[in-house]
């Protein structure tokens, strides 16, 4: 209660100083042109808009109803005959000024609704952003669970029978134990910087800080830092030939790259990959596109919700894109692009889209590169 009093106090004070700040100028105004012109009509018209400036930059609706009748008063009392008195008895003066204190109520009345009505309309947006986000966070606390979980699960049993019969297995078998644990040590990696990834996102954001980055180097230093993963994996890349710079965070889109590539490598049962960007009118698309046996049609709109690709027999069935695919959508979306996955004759296509800020050139030639 003693917070509040403050609060108010502050805000008539400045609904005041506003207020009167409004009608010295629109006063100043009114004089130079009422000097020039001899017409009231357009000295009115400016005390309208003051009533709709007040309206617009106080709070509440008193300030604009007072600003109303002060406008009426100023032009009785200053621009019209008799000069410098309240006047309001002379033929034709109550019918003019009644129709300008309505019209400047009304105007002040339907600017102050409007203002509120905004002012909910943010609230209502705010409030489904943070809906969002909270959906987003279970999301992927879910996913972590589930896809931290089981790797750690196998290093853990991998380890302690190694260490349990390590002088009966042979090196054939040694060698399977250690590649096992190297590669779900390497799943955890790769999960740990997914998490990390969300962290260059702005905290209580929803976008990203962007640059200008050439496509092709990002795309190349994505399809590079997989091969660093899974030597064995063959991605064939086409891109755009002509030279695009492209609105993105490069290392957020490289971590989208190297997430789906990941995802077809291990759910297509197949090494062969196809990457291609085809440049759009207002925005460039990326197709990753599969071999494999596809994905449940009942998986396809909540892929990207933190259940992973758990459909798909294919895969490999320890390893889970939820937090993956989740971070990808998360990503993609502060980018203010879309990213959805569908299904083609021979297996799975991801596709996701970043805007372009800057129309360049009509190039349709692509370039080809293998990895």
């Amino acid at each position: 209660m003693h917070m509040r009093e403050p609060m108010d106090k502050k805000i008539l004070l400045m609904n005041f100083l506003t207020t009167v700040g409004i009608f010295v100028i629109a006063t100043l105004l009114a004089v130079a042109f009422f000097h020039y012109s001899r017409n009231s009509t357009s000295v009115a018209i400016i005390y309208v808009l003051a009533v709709m400036l007040v309206a617009r930059y106080t709070s509440g609706y008193v300030p604009g109803v007072v600003a109303s009748f002060l406008g009426v008063a100023c032009v009785n009392y200053v621009f019209t005959y008799p000069f410098m008195h309240l006047n309001f008895s002379i033929d034709g003066y109550p019918v003019t000024f009644v129709a300008m204190a309505v019209i400047s109520g009304l105007t002040s009345m339907l600017t102050t609704q409007s203002k509120k009505q905004n002012q909910i309309l943010n609230e209502q947006e705010k409030f489904l952003m943070e809906a969002e986000k909270e959906t987003m966070r279970a999301n992927l606390l879910r996913a972590v669970s589930h896809d931290l979980r089981t790797p750690l699960t196998g290093i853990i049993g991998m380890a302690d029978a190694y260490l349990a019969d390590s002088g009966r297995l042979t090196e054939d078998e040694k060698s399977y134990m250690v590649r096992s644990i190297s590669e779900d040590a390497n799943w955890l990696l790769n999960m740990v910087e997914n998490l990390l990834s969300v962290t260059r996102i702005r905290v209580g954001g929803t976008r990203v800080n962007t640059s200008p980055e050439p496509l092709e180097e990002v795309v190349s230093e994505a399809v590079q830092r997989l091969r660093k993963r899974l030597p064995q994996a063959k991605v064939q890349v086409q891109v755009p030939e002509e030279f695009l710079m492209v609105p993105m965070d490069a290392m957020l889109i490289e971590q989208v790259i190297i997430n789906l590539l990941e995802n077809a490598v291990y759910h297509s049962g197949t090494e062969k990959i196809d990457l291609y960007v085809v440049r759009e009118e207002e925005c460039v698309s990326f197709h990753i596109r599969d071999y494999g046996r596809g994905i449940a049609p009942e998986r396809l709109e909540v892929i990207f919700d933190g259940g992973g690709t758990e459909g798909n027999e294919s895969g490999d069935s320890h390893r889970g894109m939820g937090i993956g695919l989740s971070i990808c959508k998360t990503i993609i979306h502060a980018h203010e692009g879309s990213i959805h996955v569908n299904n083609w004759e021979q297996g799975a296509e991801f596709i996701f889209t970043l805007p372009l800020r800057e129309d360049k050139g009509n190039g349709k030639q692509t370039n080809h590169f293998g990895y």
